[in-house]
């Protein structure tokens, strides 16, 4: 079975991206343009992500202009960008815009990542509602050597440590990688 998995980049203070929405505060670190392929999720299917992650990384990829690069990135992964937006798609991507709770659309997701796992990339939101569910798996995060004044948060929502189990710490370059198993609730 697939293991829904976040794994995203984050500030030293719990910032997923700058008070502009912006992930170029991450690109600055030095080492950041070519990450350790190792902190990649394996065997991912399917993508999750919201509006604001999705359009970040079309434009700042210039992906419409350039839908080759779409298929480099990430070749026949199934992308679910959750929004209430009408969005541009790069032409050739399998990007499924949809409109409604994690819990209604997980069962779709599921499906289309059969045994394959699933990579939520953020925002932190979505990431709460997945959470909220009881559907992580795995919480990982690569700590970046910066601090944003103000931004999008990793989770606004209360996780104790009772549901999170350290199964991973250590250096990556300028970063710090750490890894949680999620407990269930209950």
């Amino acid at each position: 079975m697939s293991e829904i998995i976040f794994d995203a980049a984050v500030s030293l203070n719990g910032f997923l991206a700058d008070e502009n929405r912006s992930l170029q505060w991450l690109f600055d670190v030095p080492g950041a343009q070519e990450p350790d392929p190792a902190l990649l999720p394996h065997n991912v299917g399917v993508h999750v992500e919201g509006a604001n992650t999705y359009m970040w990384m079309v434009e700042n990829e210039d992906l419409i202009e350039n839908p080759q690069k779409w298929q480099e990135y990430y070749p026949g992964v199934t992308t679910y960008v959750f929004t209430s937006r009408n969005l541009p798609i790069p032409e050739g991507a399998d990007v499924r815009l949809v409109n409604g709770s994690v819990q209604e659309i997980l069962p779709e997701i599921r499906q289309v990542a059969g045994e394959q796992n699933i990579w939520v990339l953020g925002g932190g939101e979505l990431l709460g509602q997945f959470f909220d569910i009881d559907a992580i798996d795995t919480l990982a995060l690569t700590v970046a050597p910066a601090a944003l004044s103000g931004g999008a948060p990793l989770l606004p929502r209360t996780i104790g440590s009772e549901r999170l189990e350290l199964t991973e710490a250590r250096q990556a370059g300028p970063f710090a990688r750490l890894v949680y198993r999620v407990k269930r609730n209950g």
